[in-house]
C-alpha cells in the first residue's frame, strides 16, 4: 500500500498503476457516499467514476491544508450535485408525502432492532432528489441551510422546507404515526 504522498506524486505524474491504487483505496467509501446521493446503484457508479476522473484531473491542485480523503469526498459531493443540476429538469415533479403511504409496509420492519443500515439507505434513496440532497447535505455532511441553498441554487427557506418534508417522509416510511417537531 502506497503512502498518501506516494499516491499524490504518482497521480500527478499520471501513473496508471498509482491511479488504480488510489481508486482501490478510496472507491468503496466514496461509492457509499455517491449511493446516498443517488437514486440507483447505476447512477452512483456513474457519479463515482466521474468523480474520480475529476480527482485525477485536479490532483495537482490539492494542498495539504486539509485531509486528502476529505478533499476527495468534497469532489464526490460536487460530482453528485453536478449530476443533480444537469438533470434538474427531470426532477421538477413535486413529491407528496401521501405518495409514500404504500412504502410504509414495505419498509416498516417488525422491530426497529431489525432495521439495517441498508434499509435506511434504501429509504433515503426513495426520496425525491431535492429532498434526498438536502437531507444528506444537512443530516450527514453537516452543512447549514445557507450553504445548502448556495450549493443547490435554492433559498434557505426551501432548504429548511425540503429537510422537513424529507424527515416527514422518512418517519412515514418507518411507521411513525406522530410527527415530532424538530428544529431545522
Amino acid at each position: 500500500m502506497l503512502s498518501e504522498q506516494e499516491l499524490l506524486e504518482g497521480c500527478i505524474r499520471e501513473n496508471p498503476r498509482v491511479q488504480e491504487q488510489l481508486y482501490k483505496q478510496y472507491a468503496s467509501r466514496m461509492f457509499a457516499l455517491c449511493l446516498r446521493y443517488s437514486s440507483s446503484r447505476m447512477e452512483a457508479e456513474d457519479t463515482l467514476h466521474e468523480g474520480f476522473m475529476r480527482v485525477f484531473q485536479s490532483i495537482g491542485r490539492y494542498t495539504s491544508t486539509g485531509s486528502f480523503e476529505g478533499w476527495i469526498k468534497r469532489i464526490m459531493i460536487n460530482s453528485c450535485l453536478k449530476k443533480y443540476h444537469a438533470n434538474k429538469h427531470m426532477y421538477l415533479k413535486q413529491t407528496n408525502i401521501e405518495d409514500f403511504g404504500q412504502l410504509n409496509e414495505e419498509y416498516h420492519p417488525t422491530g426497529y432492532d431489525k432495521l439495517q443500515v441498508t434499509d435506511l439507505l434504501d429509504m433515503v434513496q426513495k426520496l425525491a432528489p431535492g429532498f434526498r440532497l438536502v437531507f444528506n447535505l444537512y443530516a450527514l455532511e453537516g452543512y447549514n441551510h445557507k450553504e445548502i441553498g448556495e450549493m443547490l441554487d435554492i433559498s434557505e427557506g426551501t432548504s429548511k422546507s425540503q429537510l422537513s418534508r424529507a424527515r416527514q417522509i422518512l418517519q412515514k416510511m418507518l411507521g411513525y404515526e406522530k410527527h415530532q417537531t424538530t428544529d431545522v
